[in-house]
């Protein structure tokens, strides 16, 4: 079975999650015998891969624009793009988000042998950096998708909420999956890399971490006010780029009231290592996103083996349970870091509880096993289908 993964702007991931998903999902899937295609996002022809992990990458023929607006419907355009041009070779299209639900069924238009599969995210119409316009797009748009699709995927069970009951017989829950990463010293080459990101000194064990989209719906705002509030004197480094410059003002507004050493925004870095050195010695991690499904992020957090300081939602619980400290609002987090600053032994247990857990449910030999048993399944429904169609053609002909 020839399969499309369409909906994230490419691997090698360099953005965010469902990037991050689709490199994993080719990763484990690599030497099972399916053909799989991944759509890109534009990039000049000498920087472009014909394959990364045994995928075959296609890219979009157009360059993105700067403008917020402007790309938002260049995203779109391309998801439609791909959803028409890569469903002439392939059985099963696998779209990751909702964003252009409404246009789902284009695959079965130009392949009437094509199965359509669609991973509906989290509740991206509750978004406040959407205005109500955006919002209610999305909202139509993941109502159309979950009509439109052959099988929908939520990657928590709590997603299930938001699909309508009679469309539960079509829905499966499969998450993110996650590998448990090598252990990196805070030295070398990785520790040179972290200084052409800050000149500013951190030391291990010694600062709280962030590693977020910064948006509103990521609670950063709570975080900085929060960590501010608390007065500890160790730093908090945030990594991740900002979507909105009216947001950035304000959280560096507020970030300029913490007093030293304060606040460290890094930007985005997608240096693995780095990334896992920074993960493994932080002493707590905050998590603030709060709509959910499941974010790759808390997972790969958790399997470093951190202290899980997490907002109190009911998708951040499926994932840590009580292997976590929770927070409704600054001042329940400003106590939590003054708490874990003070006595961060008291809450070591917290690290290997959240590992094994996320180890047992979430590791790519459980998630790949289930999306191997679920395009086995597809496949086989897709080709009774199909014989039967054709029995019935051959009976008619008689």
């Amino acid at each position: 079975m020839d399969i499309a993964i369409i909906g994230c702007r490419g691997i090698p991931a360099e953005y965010g999650g469902f990037e991050t998903f689709a490199e994993g999902l080719t990763e484990n899937l690599e030497d099972e015998g399916y053909e799989i295609t991944v759509s890109c996002e534009y990039k000049p022809p000498d920087q472009r891969k014909e394959r990364h992990n045994g995928a075959k990458l296609d890219y979009f023929p157009i360059k993105p624009p700067k403008n917020y607006i402007l790309r938002k419907f260049y995203e779109n355009i391309s998801d439609i793009y791909f959803l028409i041009k890569l469903s002439r070779g392939n059985n099963l299209i696998y779209f990751l988000g909702i964003e252009v639900g409404m246009f789902i069924f284009l695959p079965k238009l130009f392949n009437r042998k094509s199965k359509v599969m669609v991973n509906i995210d989290g509740v991206m119409w509750k978004r406040s950096k959407f205005n109500p316009l955006e919002r209610w797009l999305l909202k139509v748009n993941h109502d159309l998708a979950t009509v439109f699709a052959d099988t929908i995927i939520v990657d928590s069970q709590e997603m299930k909420d938001y699909v309508d009951e009679n469309k539960l017989h079509k829905t499966s829950y499969l998450s993110y999956g996650i590998n448990i990463p090598e252990r990196i010293t805070w030295n070398g080459n990785t520790l040179e890399r972290l200084k052409s990101y800050t000149s500013i000194d951190i030391t291990p064990g010694n600062y709280y971490l962030l590693v977020a989209r910064l948006e509103p719906e990521n609670n950063i705002h709570t975080i900085i006010s929060a960590f501010c509030q608390a007065k500890v004197n160790i730093p908090l480094v945030v990594l991740g780029d900002f979507t909105s410059t009216t947001y950035q003002e304000e959280i560096k507004t507020l970030a300029q009231n913490c007093t030293n050493p304060g606040v460290i925004f890094l930007g985005s870095v997608y240096d693995e290592k780095l990334l896992n050195m920074l993960r493994q010695n932080c002493t707590a991690y905050i998590h603030g996103h709060s709509v959910g499904g499941t974010n790759p992020s808390l997972l790969e957090a958790a399997i470093s083996r951190n202290i899980i300081i997490a907002h109190d939602n009911k998708f951040n619980r499926e994932v840590c349970d009580t292997s976590a400290v929770y927070f409704k609002n600054e001042n329940e987090l400003a106590m939590k870091l003054k708490s874990i600053h003070r006595n961060p032994e008291s809450y070591s247990e917290l690290k290997t509880r959240v590992y094994h857990k996320v180890k047992n449910n979430y590791s790519w030999d459980h998630i790949s096993a289930g999306y191997l048993s679920l395009f086995k399944k597809i496949k086989q429904e897709n080709s009774g289908r199909f014989t039967h169609m054709e029995m019935n053609y051959e009976q008619k002909k008689a």
